[in-house]
């Protein structure tokens, strides 16, 4: 055997030694599709159980805010009734939210439904980068309110901190014009919720921003049918908690 051979066969030795799988295929594929099988079941779990946390959260939040979101669908059906408009905000994640608020308004999904007014503060880019760039992102919103509000409207903020800057601004200056302000929030409800800057704040009981946005979105949707059912109805009863 050559001197060759030789040292081609001691390196194959020394990286079978290290590497076991790499001189057998099979054994190899094997481990490798054991350990996709692992990682797999891993995810599923993990599917499931954010699947179950999420609908835990739901459950805990209606339970305790229920009366709560009954209250503002009351509140931005009397704006209707007033000829008054809704306007929303959000950060983010959260400016899809109020984008979607409005749109749900503006173009009802559902036959027969009276399209209603609703603004989406959070959407002009224009405005938004030219006070952000002149006077501070704090004003954005604040400054839209000043041109567009009045006391007849209702302002909707989705923050799920509840500290955004911009967002409690909104807040106070929809509460000096006299608006109704509605916060979805997270957690404690932040500085939203800490200052009563909103008269109603909607408090999803979550660490997670995933977890406090998808029980956002199943409230207003809610939200959204209660109005029309409020409008449709003219109901004017009180609340369940009210009742004698």
């Amino acid at each position: 055997m050559s001197n060759q051979s030789k040292d081609a066969g001691a390196n194959q030795s020394v990286l079978a030694a290290f590497y076991p799988f790499a001189s057998n295929p099979t054994a190899s594929t094997l481990v490798n599709e054991t350990a996709k099988a692992k990682r797999d079941q891993a995810l599923l779990q993990s599917v499931v159980a954010k699947a179950n946390e999420s609908i835990r959260v739901k459950e805990q939040f209606f339970e305790h805010h229920s009366n709560d979101l009954l209250q503002a669908a009351r509140f931005i059906a009397d704006t209707y009734r007033q000829q008054g408009k809704l306007l929303t905000a959000g950060n983010g994640g959260s400016s899809c939210d109020a984008a979607h608020l409005a749109v749900e308004f503006m173009h009802p999904v559902t036959t027969g439904r009276k399209a209603l007014p609703a603004v989406n503060l959070s959407q002009d880019t224009a405005m938004i980068t030219a006070v952000s760039n002149d006077v501070g992102v704090e004003h954005v919103l604040t400054r839209q309110l000043s041109a567009l509000a009045n006391s007849r409207d209702t302002l909707v903020v989705f923050s799920t901190s509840g500290n955004s800057g911009n967002l409690v601004e909104a807040c106070r200056k929809a509460q000096a014009l006299g608006m109704k302000v509605i916060a979805f929030t997270g957690r404690t409800g932040g500085e939203i919720g800490a200052k009563q800057f909103a008269d109603i704040c909607l408090k999803v009981p979550s660490d997670s921003i995933h977890r406090i946005q998808e029980c956002h979105l199943a409230c207003y949707h809610i939200l959204w049918d209660l109005v029309h059912s409020l409008l449709a109805d003219n109901l004017t009863a009180p609340l369940p908690s009210e009742e004698k």
